[in-house]
């Protein structure tokens, strides 16, 4: 059932990417173009999933423990370092410049591309550097 519910979940989310036009790295682009043809759907996409966030982690706090786990597992670590602040900065750097994020590159795989080869690419690439530097420490 644990799986089954990743997988739906996943496919609800690919599916909201695919309806509301954020597999299209134009528009996470157009967005970002604030002193240009500025496109604000993305404000609209991140408010949407910001209230169901809201509304799904106060219903999901009233259970005494997860569907398909025995207990919560939150992180513990509150601090700020320079592995997370760097990765940060990759992701972001990424993202403005070709447009895609994981899931909408995942998403947007039924209709392949060069850049989102490049994309995917590149994804798996600092997936393989950042567990090799994990690993090291």
């Amino acid at each position: 059932m644990k799986i089954l519910a990743g997988y739906l979940a996943g496919l609800l989310f690919g599916l909201g990417l695919a309806i509301s036009g954020m597999t299209d790295p134009a528009r996470v682009i157009g967005f970002l173009d604030v002193a240009g043809a500025w496109d604000p759907t993305l404000i609209f996409v991140l408010g949407g999933a910001v209230v169901t966030t809201f509304i799904g982690y106060r219903l999901v706090w009233r259970r005494q423990m997860p569907l398909f786990e025995s207990r919560f597992q939150l992180p513990t670590r509150r601090d700020l370092d320079s592995r997370l602040l760097g990765g940060a900065a990759l992701f972001g750097i990424g993202w403005g410049l070709s447009g895609y994020c994981p899931g909408p590159g995942v998403a947007s795989l039924p209709e392949p591309s060069w850049p989102l080869a490049a994309f995917i690419m590149t994804l798996l690439l600092g997936w393989w550097l950042a567990r090799r530097l994990s690993s090291a420490h």
